[in-house]
């Protein structure tokens, strides 16, 4: 596997809407965790959409990665239009910039803004067809937007080799119990996975 696509839910439904909030590390070292034995078996590239939440964190775990032990690692970001970021607040933004600046590839699907859901859609395909296999930071016990991108991905993997490697609570719960043991209380259970229910098709702008 020398692409993979790392995605997962929105920050929103994950409960967390600073950028300090405790989770984002476990989240960002759970990625890390599962892209260095990656690496061990050939990865090269990871490649992610950039949308507000988990994709994000990856795109800033690769940058971590690329700058300490593995700088061979490269980073992909395919938008799914222009200036996906217009709406988002400054911190943001500026978050945002900071890691399509050093990615070593950034296009976009689409060559335009934000016209409608169609795009997300095009995204996906575009995704799944331009990676070798998934991360997914996904629980099966709360529905979310990732829902969708998971069962396109069982599509593929149903006739190609396409692995699916999920990251769930359960993994997030020992990498904060690891981190800082058992003074640190429920750092998981910060996520609130439980606010990830309600799945809609596409994500909201």
């Amino acid at each position: 596997m020398k692409r993979v696509l790392i995605t997962g839910y929105k920050a929103s439904e994950l409960g967390i809407f600073s950028l300090k909030h405790p989770g984002i590390p476990i989240i960002k070292k759970a990625i890390k965790k599962r892209l260095i034995a990656l690496m061990d078996e050939g990865l090269e590239w990871v490649v992610v959409s950039g949308q507000w939440g988990v994709e994000l964190w990856a795109a800033e775990a690769v940058l971590d990665l690329r700058g300490g032990a593995y700088p061979e690692l490269k980073l992909a970001i395919v938008t799914p239009f222009l200036e996906q970021e217009e709406k988002w607040s400054d911190d943001k933004k500026n978050s945002y910039n900071s890691v399509m600046e050093r990615a070593n590839y950034v296009n976009s699907v689409t060559k335009t803004k934000y016209e409608g859901p169609w795009q997300f859609k095009e995204r996906d395909k575009f995704l799944l067809r331009n990676s070798d296999g998934i991360i997914l930071v996904y629980d099966e016990d709360t529905e979310g937007s990732p829902k969708f991108m998971k069962q396109q991905a069982a599509q593929i993997a149903a006739n190609h080799a396409y692995p699916i490697i999920t990251i769930n609570a359960y993994d997030l719960q020992n990498i904060a119990e690891d981190e800082q043991g058992d003074q640190s209380g429920d750092l998981a259970g910060d996520f609130d996975f439980a606010d990830a229910g309600n799945p809609t098709d596409f994500e909201e702008i």
